[in-house]
């Protein structure tokens, strides 16, 4: 019998059949070999490939317990040949997890990326516009722009110093790791070359503005050699926008590189320490949330005790400033805060249930009531005469509130002030790093505006002055400060204080004298009314008194 093949058709049936015999050999060899059934006395069964010494002649036999903490030791993500490979990909992501816990020391952190839970719906309020400072912006396109400015003040310094550049450079490559250690995120994606030039740019940049700031803008042009038509350093309307942007908590250099290039500009390195956080107090001094009607020269002094208080206060050896938001902090809560002490609970009948935690609830951030409720149980607003805004007094009836300015800036400014609480947390309510004194204010003042009539009473009372729209915005303003806000209302400077106002206003005695104020004492007609109205009843009493008195006691 003859075949006929097709030559194209035998090749390829013989290149199959190598194929299949290749891929047979090679699925022998991995095929395990075949367990023994039985083991040998005194050794112990060996598995995933691991085994232990062997044993020579005249040595005794291995320590077991110590091969069996030998693998118990061995790291819980280290590859094993029996790995699948889904597993070993595991493994990985474990060991780049460990590498970065032990490459970020978390206690350094002082610049951070404000969480998304905070900033959803509120982006612009932490995001700068104009300029850049610090490795979390840099190279943005839109605030490219401030770039070039950046470089005629560096330009302007080594002027001004006859120094070179490379003096500046090589001064902060030594403090390339501990800046990196500050910023969560951002600046470890900065080479060398990089960051130092960034620290250089901004630096010098944030350091011309400070000390060109004083006197109101004249020392950009005696003391700097500025042009007064400069258009960024001439105090010209730019100023105000890099002023906002600079006191970001995502836009901040640490505040130990500016003293550094501060004491290489002035040529004395070891002598500026705390230098720079009093210029930034006076910089940052139109952000301050007041508005005393102080003259030129009282606003003199009260720059100058911010500065004193900022040096005295906060020892820079001591207790060292992280970046300018944080002077700024706590230029704000300069005098520090002490806590006002809950009344004795025999003072009031009825006792305000405070011994719960109140953590991260908005429906649970209650401190008081709201203005409306609190003017009808008998309390009364006052304006307090202080430039601290949050000083907060309550005595016998009356809630003594500092007065505070709301401008266009004001949200932004909080809302910074506030994430930085929230993220740079600490066990001390000192006015230093930590603590949540800027959130227990704002809360207070939430839960006291709950309305544009809240904010007209406070504003007819100058507590509240406000450069916005209407008094509903401001209300708007309070009441979106602190949403998704963690805080104890037990760990507030104001608990105490709340604590009294709540025993008042649960005492039902003077919420019946508020309502009988506010029915017949409102107005002088009514009061005419009232007076008219006890006045015939007493005359009505005397006319009953008589006519029963004569019918018992008839006249003779």
């Amino acid at each position: 019998m003859v075949a006929v093949f097709n030559k194209d058709v035998l090749s390829w049936y013989l290149i199959t059949l190598k194929l299949r015999e290749a891929v047979d050999a090679a699925n022998v060899q991995k095929s395990p070999p075949p367990q023994p059934q039985w083991q040998p006395r005194n050794l112990p069964l060996i598995t995933n490939g691991a085994s232990p010494p062997l044993q020579r002649h005249g040595e005794t036999e291995p320590d077991r317990s110590a091969f069996a903490r030998s693998r118990a030791q061995s790291p819980a993500h280290s590859p094993k040949p029996q790995d699948p490979e889904w597993v070993i990909t595991i493994r990985g992501k474990l060991a780049q997890a460990r590498a970065e816990e032990a490459a970020c020391p978390w206690s350094r952190l002082s610049v951070y990326r404000v969480p998304k839970c905070l900033r959803d719906g509120d982006e612009r309020a932490y995001t700068p516009q104009v300029v850049s400072i610090g490795p979390l912006h840099r190279g943005r396109r839109r605030l490219r722009e401030m770039d070039r400015h950046k470089w005629r003040a560096l330009h302007h310094v080594l002027k001004r110093t006859r120094h070179d550049v490379t003096a500046y450079l090589d001064a902060v490559r030594p403090l390339e790791d501990r800046v990196r250690a500050c910023y969560e995120g951002g600046a470890a994606a900065l080479g060398g070359t990089d960051l130092a030039e960034c620290l250089v740019l901004d630096g010098t940049f944030v350091l011309e503005l400070f000390r060109g700031a004083a006197d109101g803008g004249k020392g950009f042009v005696d003391a700097l050699g500025y042009s007064r038509h400069d258009p960024v350093f001439a105090m010209r309307g730019a100023m105000h926008a890099v002023r906002n942007d600079m006191i970001l908590l995502e836009n901040q250099l640490p505040l130990f590189v500016l003293d550094l290039l501060l004491g290489l500009q002035l040529g004395t390195p070891e002598q500026t320490t705390g230098a720079v956080a009093a210029l930034a107090v006076r910089f940052f001094d139109p952000l301050m949330p007041t508005d005393a009607p102080l003259l030129r020269k009282d606003r003199s002094k009260l720059v100058e005790s911010s500065v004193q208080a900022a040096a005295q206060a906060f020892d820079p050896l001591s207790d060292p400033m992280l970046h300018c938001l944080d002077v700024f902090r706590r230029s704000l809560l300069r005098a520090g805060l002490q806590p006002t002490p809950p009344p004795p609970a025999r003072l009031w009948p009825k006792k305000w249930s405070s011994g719960l935690r109140r953590v991260a609830d908005k429906r649970r951030q209650q401190f008081v009531h709201c203005v409306s409720e609190l003017r009808e149980a008998g309390i009364r607003c006052r304006r307090r005469n202080t430039d601290r805004f949050w000083d907060i007094r309550f005595d016998n009836g009356v809630l003594r509130i500092p007065r505070i300015l709301i401008h266009d800036g004001t949200k932004s400014l909080f809302l910074n002030l506030i994430a930085f609480e929230q993220c740079h947390v600490t066990d001390t309510a000192a006015p230093g790093p930590g603590g949540n004194n800027i959130t227990s204010y704002a809360i207070f003042m939430d839960n006291l505006i709950n309305s544009a009539d809240d904010v007209k009473y406070l504003h007819d009372r100058g507590i509240i002055e406000h450069w916005l729209g209407s008094d509903a915005e401001v209300a708007d303003l309070f009441n979106r400060l602190c949403n998704e806000v963690v805080f104890d209302i037990n760990d507030s400077y104001l608990s105490g204080l709340s604590d009294q106002v709540n025993r008042y206003y649960d005492y039902k005695w003077s919420t019946w004298v508020a309502s009988l104020k506010h029915n017949y004492f409102s107005n002088p007609w009514a009061i005419v009314s009232v007076v008219a109205g006890i006045f015939l009843l007493l005359l009505t009493m005397a006319q009953t008194f008589f006519s029963a008195y004569s019918y018992y006691r008839p006249m003779q």
